[in-house]
């Protein structure tokens, strides 16, 4: 990936030099949340007479308790996440995404994650 005016997942790494495990946390959140935003569009069947604004906030909670409980799952802590808590949450992701996705694209997300995890100044 170059640094060129380059965004991933909502973060420009083309003027940063370091992330916050925060930072990367977050990323991962967007990354889930567009990768699977097809899915997630299904809340809008169920949500008769609720605002696309608070639609798009239900997806993002769910993705964020989802990826909350993955943090628990491996012992993990959501709020101050270590580099070895992103990349073990990053790998249940990827298992789980193996339902719904093809194992290039998974990879593709996967790397760009680690990216930004090896931009993390521990």
């Amino acid at each position: 990936m170059k640094k060129q005016n380059k965004k991933c997942y909502g973060i420009d790494i083309s003027r940063r030099k370091y992330l916050t495990s925060q930072e990367v946390r977050d990323a991962i959140i967007e990354c889930f949340l567009e990768a699977h935003d097809d899915v997630l569009n299904q809340i809008k069947e169920f949500s008769v007479g609720v605002s696309n604004k608070d639609i798009e906030r239900m997806k993002l909670l769910n993705v964020q308790l989802f990826i909350k409980a993955k943090f628990k799952e491996i012992g993990g802590d959501f709020d101050n996440p270590t580099k070895t808590d992103l990349i073990r949450v990053c790998e249940k992701l990827a298992e789980f995404a193996e339902n719904f996705r093809s194992q290039n694209i998974i990879h593709k997300h996967f790397e760009e994650i680690m990216e930004l995890i090896n931009m993390i100044k521990e």
